[in-house]
C-alpha cells in the first residue's frame, strides 16, 4: 500500500509559478513510478508529466519547458511550475505505480486566474 498527500496549489496569477509537493509513504520502496494528472472542470483526467524509478521524464505537450517534475528521494515528489496559463487551471493529483497498481492522491487545486 502507498499513501500519497498533495500540497502547494492555490491561486496564481497567469505567467506566474507554483510548485506542487506529493509526500508519499507506506511501501514507498515498491515504487516504480511517479507522476502528476490533472482534471480541469467537464475534462478527463490527464497526465501532465511522470518519472520513472530511473529518472527518466515524460511530459504533456502542453506543458514542455514550463513544467519541471522532479522526486529527490523515495517518498517526495515535485512539480514546479511556471509561466502559468487559465487553461492549466485544474486539480492535481500525484500518482504511484506500485507492483503494476495504481495510487492517488486526493489532489490540490489549482487556479490561474487575474
Amino acid at each position: 500500500q502507498v499513501q500519497l498527500v498533495e500540497s502547494g496549489g492555490g491561486l496564481v496569477q497567469p505567467v506566474g509559478s507554483l510548485g506542487l509537493s506529493c509526500a508519499a509513504s507506506g511501501c514507498i520502496f515498491s515504487i516504480n513510478a511517479m507522476g502528476w494528472y490533472r482534471q480541469a472542470p467537464g475534462k478527463e483526467r490527464e497526465l501532465v508529466a511522470a518519472i520513472t524509478r530511473g529518472g527518466t521524464t515524460n511530459y504533456a505537450d502542453s506543458v514542455k519547458g514550463r513544467f519541471t517534475i522532479s522526486r529527490a528521494n523515495a517518498n517526495s515528489l515535485y512539480l514546479q511550475m511556471t509561466s502559468l496559463k487559465p487553461e492549466d487551471t485544474a486539480v492535481y493529483y500525484c500518482n504511484a505505480v506500485s507492483y503494476q497498481r495504481d495510487y492517488w492522491g486526493k489532489g490540490t487545486l489549482v487556479t490561474v486566474s487575474s
